[in-house]
């Protein structure tokens, strides 16, 4: 029940780091990574990190230990933990208990995840249509909101991104370089 807000935030101020190794790239998108903090802020405290290995290249930092996460593989082969449990292209894979994380591409391609942790946050869950929230009373309360028209408030700057997102489309399309369903971003 916060009120809404946005972050513009330009793929320019989201931060890259290499791994130790040079073999890797990890995107900082919340949270922190290799002693980088992410640009964005966010309401609870989380990491989402978008890990980039190469051939052989490995990755390791800290997780806190009340943070619950995983990782979701979404090109190559990686192997994660002590004992190197592998995951491929389209697995998910839950992490486990402590305080660190480590993964490491296998030697003949790369791995690509996203690694997403946070604290949990213990509140009910209910949800029905695109409505989430703590109980079916507020998810009631939301559908008529929704249908009278007071549903949210309007969010700074959103008009002006629209405008821009809006022009930037239009430009892409016409010359021809535009692609609706991108899938390397």
């Amino acid at each position: 029940m916060a009120e809404p807000r946005y972050q513009d935030t330009p793929p320019e101020k989201i931060p890259k780091v290499q791994t130790p190794d040079g073999k890797g790239t990890v995107v900082v998108i919340a949270g922190q990574a290799l002693g980088t903090k992410a640009y964005i802020e966010t309401r609870s405290p989380i990491i989402y990190l978008d890990v980039q290995l190469g051939a052989g290249a490995t990755f390791a930092d800290a997780v806190p230990a009340e943070f619950n996460g995983f990782v979701y593989v979404y090109r190559g082969t990686a192997f994660f933990g002590a004992n190197k449990d592998e995951a491929s292209e389209g697995q998910f894979f839950k992490l486990g208990e402590g305080d660190s994380f480590q993964a490491e591409a296998g030697p003949d391609g790369e791995g690509r995840f996203l690694l997403i942790a946070g604290v949990p946050l213990r509140e009910p869950v209910a949800r029905y249509g695109p409505f989430v929230m703590n109980t079916q009373e507020e998810i009631m309360q939301a559908f008529k909101d929704y249908q009278s028209g007071k549903f949210g408030k309007e969010i700074e700057g959103s008009e002006d991104r629209y405008a821009k997102t809006t022009k930037a489309v239009s430009s892409q399309q016409k010359s021809g370089k535009y692609q609706r369903d991108q899938t390397d971003l």
